[in-house]
């Protein structure tokens, strides 16, 4: 830049003697046409072609060209930042967009064909084996029908007499008591579980005689003792293996809802026949 500098200067210091020139002087030589231009030095060359290189890109930004360029910067950042968006998320921006409506929820049932499916429910509950209107009503519960339609499908069942709690009980006390030799007290217990009404709770449990009650104690006593032998004599040894299995006895037939004074008479009756065979 300092050349540059005097090379003006020296110009400006040529034009002020042409104007005072005389017209008869020689004119300088690096004022002379005739005479080709002696080569810019070479280490100046880098010097102009760098600040060319910075006056170009600064005067031609909003040029077709600059803006070119800029498009296509801007486009490899876009793009770059795209990819890496596609990299974390593993979705394109497309894919985040909606896709459509979200699907509409289903409608909801008709009272009749609310009622029409309790009604399958019910009959699906009944192939096995009866069962009381509570149980079912639990079950119609379970599966969010309303009251109004559990009510409306178990009426129904009882006009048709599908659902019957008095026979139910019946069923049911004759059942476990031949099964299970259960006495009335734990067959009152199940039935009040099942949703059966006292007095056709007490009805039911009308079947059974205190004899066969007395049957079942027995049999269920005969049954634990089978196999095993009762201690005989008198010693202490032999009375408090007899009582620990007395009081054994005594606490299944409690169990199994026969009274605890019915239940130690037929244990006593039960083991001192077996020590005196």
């Amino acid at each position: 830049m300092g050349d540059q500098q005097q090379t003006i200067n020296a110009l400006r210091e040529a034009l002020t003697r042409i104007e005072k020139r005389d017209p008869n002087e020689p004119v300088p030589d690096f004022l002379d046409t005739s005479k080709p231009l002696e080569p810019m030095p070479e280490d100046e060359e880098p010097e102009l072609a760098e600040g060319g290189g910075d006056l170009a890109s600064a005067e031609l930004p909003g040029s077709g060209a600059g803006t070119a360029s800029a498009g296509t910067s801007s486009a490899g950042l876009g793009g770059g930042e795209i990819a890496e968006e596609e990299d974390d998320d593993g979705d394109s921006e497309t894919e985040l967009e909606p896709e459509g409506p979200e699907p509409l929820s289903p409608e909801p049932l008709s009272p009749e064909k609310q009622y029409e499916k309790a009604k399958a429910v019910v009959l699906r509950r009944l192939t096995g084996s009866p069962k009381s209107r509570q149980q079912l009503a639990v079950a119609l519960k379970e599966k969010e029908f309303s009251a109004d339609v559990i009510t409306r499908v178990l009426d129904r069942m009882e006009e048709v007499h599908l659902v019957n709690d008095a026979e139910f009980a019946r069923t049911w006390v004759r059942g476990r008591h031949e099964i299970k030799n259960l006495g009335k007290s734990a067959l009152r217990r199940e039935l009040r579980e099942k949703g059966i009404s006292e007095p056709l709770a007490e009805e039911a449990l009308e079947q059974l005689s205190d004899d066969d009650e007395h049957a079942a104690a027995r049999e269920l006593v005969e049954r634990k003792l089978r196999g095993k032998s009762v201690p005989v004599g008198n010693g202490p040894e032999e009375r408090g293996e007899r009582d620990k299995l007395t009081r054994r006895l005594v606490s299944m037939l409690a169990r199994r809802g026969h009274s605890p004074g019915a239940a130690f008479q037929i244990v006593r009756d039960v083991m001192d026949e077996r020590s005196n065979a």
